[in-house]
């Protein structure tokens, strides 16, 4: 495709290249429009001698027909579209699910000259309709080998795995004199997390943690939950777990189960544990569950409903970009600069 500046006599047909007003301020022409001999006749009498425009060549594809070609590659399952305008094509999610993004393909097709993608982050959870990904063609045209180089790379890009209920246990705990408390911080936020990720809390109990019998305790509560239908337990407390050999991880181990990571590279959320009962997930909520604001709960909790099994390494990758927004119940805020 050309692009530059033309004489008027020589521009009818050509795309026009930038928005243009009239005497009175407002848009005459808007750019992308093929110029008419009206529309070179009123920028004449405007005192205009030349235009820039858009000139395609063979073997170009315009921007709306090259979206449309994009779609097939990019889009994959549980996403459907909307447009082109502009070059531009949405997808949007046809249910609510979680994001799945092949980051290596889009890092590939990005690099062609002229196309872009741009996505959620990968295994984000999306609502019905909402914007998943947009495919933007950024020129009028793009050369038809661009698509193909595009089309080489093999699709799916972007898909949206479907989010199915699933039944939730959550396991509180703390001193006993503190219950009150502790389910009054907690049950509000965790239930309004997974209610809005389309599973619903089930089951729901105490355990004190008052002396060593409070591990016991615990490991039967994970093996009661179990044995109830529990497809993902939730645990947390008066104080989060401090160590790998805390509390809660020990008694995961007693229950049978395995501890696949204690820690996580996310702030707030620091003190994050995953384990499993077999294939059943246990998430071990730190202290900023209580909170509202979106923490390391709001990336882990939509994969374990979505059925991940979360390695270490999975939490390890939260790492770059886990620097999230300072939440006011933290016992040691951030220092403010200066």
């Amino acid at each position: 495709m050309k692009f530059g500046p033309l004489p008027l006599d020589l521009a009818p047909g050509k795309i026009l290249g930038h928005n243009m007003a009239g005497p009175d301020g407002k848009r005459l022409l808007r750019k992308g429009k093929p110029l008419t001999v009206e529309d070179l006749l009123a920028l004449k009498d405007m005192g205009r001698k030349m235009v820039y425009v858009a000139e395609l060549e063979p073997g170009d594809v315009t921007e709306d027909d090259a979206a449309r070609q994009m779609m097939k590659t990019a889009m994959g399952r549980g996403l459907r579209p909307s447009g082109p305008a502009s070059g531009r094509v949405n997808l949007l999610a046809a249910a609510p699910g979680v994001v799945r993004v092949d980051v290596d393909k889009l890092s590939r097709l990005n690099e062609c000259e002229g196309v872009t993608v741009a996505t959620v982050r990968a295994h984000s959870p999306v609502r019905a309709r909402q914007i998943a990904a947009t495919i933007k063609i950024i020129p009028f045209a793009v050369p038809d080998s661009i698509l193909q180089s595009v089309d080489s790379l093999g699709g799916p890009i972007v898909w949206v795995d479907a989010l199915t209920p699933r039944v939730v246990g959550v396991i509180l705990s703390g001193s006993p004199s503190a219950k009150e408390r502790v389910v009054q911080d907690f049950d509000a936020p965790l239930k309004g997390r997974v209610a809005s990720l389309g599973s619903e809390v089930k089951m729901e109990e105490f355990v004190s943690l008052e002396d060593e019998t409070g591990e016991e305790q615990l490991a039967e509560a994970l093996a009661r939950q179990r044995a109830a239908g529990a497809q993902l337990i939730v645990l947390a407390g008066e104080t989060a777990i401090m160590d790998r050999h805390d509390i809660a991880p020990r008694a995961i181990e007693r229950a049978g189960g395995v501890v696949t990571c204690f820690g996580a590279p996310v702030d707030p959320g620091n003190l994050l544990m995953v384990g499993y009962l077999g294939e059943l997930p246990v998430l071990g909520a730190p202290g900023c569950a209580r909170s509202r604001k979106v923490n390391v709960v709001d990336w882990v909790l939509p994969r374990l409903l979505a059925g991940d099994h979360l390695t270490r390494r999975d939490v390890m990758d939260l790492g770059h970009g886990g620097l999230l927004e300072e939440i006011p119940e933290r016992p040691q805020p951030r220092e403010k600069e200066g």
